[in-house]
């Protein structure tokens, strides 16, 4: 429980981790996607181009874009074969230099994931229940901290956006993933792929390296909507005491079906879980509104 932010010193500053821009195959230049975000009030992005050769293995310079409150982090998403099905691996990566060279002609996708890491960044198995990563292909990229549970675009193309189970399932086995909500924003007329998933992350300043170093602390909770205000140890030790804003269901979860939880009709703001009824030695906290918009604490350990 140490892990959380909700104790730690600093402030809470909202980001996306996952968007593209004209510089590969989103429909706005770096620049107007950046004050996009800034207009709805979002602290920063990383825009994560896809780093293709068709598209001159891009990471997009945003510093020029840098205001006072609004920051950026450089990010790519990376590219390399193959998927257990035959995929072209999707690969976050949150925190990459520059001069981050281009995918070798026979580099695999934890080769590349493993480059990343090796390079500072916050590496993040993209949107797996969109094409159906296996589990396998999941524990591969060894160098992965997180998994792409929520994103926004999508969920618009085939209604996967959705990739909770891997991290429950993956979690069950013994791993150790942070959870992360995107937009993956390609700013389509043709579809709502802007500001509906985010990031919350607590830094002691708005400034890219303390940020990339709160992402890699798993100093932050993910949200469509409702805002986690505290989480912690409650009634003896033996309760999770969370308090939020307005929201109709908590759940707290761990290994298999039990479940410690509390539904109403009418809105709530805090609750005492019962701890003892969460089994496999970890827990993580899911709160819904009444709109079925829902947070998401990172995955502790009891």
């Amino acid at each position: 429980m140490n892990s959380l932010p909700f104790s730690q010193p600093g402030n809470w500053y909202r980001g996306n981790l996952h968007t593209h821009s004209s510089n590969s195959d989103g429909n706005m230049s770096p620049r107007e996607v950046c004050a996009a975000y800034r207009r709805r009030g979002y602290h920063f992005i990383s825009l994560t181009d896809h780093f293709k050769e068709d598209y001159g293995f891009p990471i997009s310079d945003t510093a020029p874009y840098r205001s006072a409150g609004f920051t950026t982090i450089f990010g790519a998403e990376l590219h390399a074969p193959k998927t257990s099905r035959g995929d072209l691996w999707h690969i976050l990566a949150v925190g990459l230099p520059l001069e981050f060279k281009p995918t070798a002609a026979r580099e695999t996708g934890p080769q590349v994931a493993a480059r990343a890491a090796a390079a500072g960044a916050y590496v993040v198995v993209a949107h797996p229940a969109w094409y159906d990563l296996t589990d396998r292909d999941v524990l591969s990229l060894k160098a992965a901290t997180a998994i792409e549970i929520a994103n926004t675009t999508v969920q618009a193309l085939n209604g996967k956006g959705d990739s909770n189970g891997y991290l429950d399932r993956l979690l069950s086995q013994g791993g150790d993933y942070h959870a992360i909500a995107t937009d993956d924003a390609h700013f389509k007329p043709s579809r709502s792929d802007f500001a509906r998933n985010w990031v919350v992350v607590r830094s002691k300043t708005l400034a890219p390296e303390p940020l990339l170093a709160a992402l890699h602390a798993g100093s932050f909770y993910s949200s469509q909507g409702p805002e986690i205000l505290a989480v912690k140890p409650g009634r003896g030790g033996k309760q999770l005491a969370v308090r939020t804003t307005a929201v109709r269901s908590m759940w707290l979860t761990g290994s298999g079906p039990r479940a410690a939880f509390v539904s109403a009709e009418k809105d709530i703001t805090s609750a005492q879980l019962d701890l003892g009824v969460v089994e496999g030695g970890y827990a993580r906290l899911t709160v819904a509104d009444s709109r079925g918009r829902k947070a998401w604490t990172n995955p502790f350990r009891l």
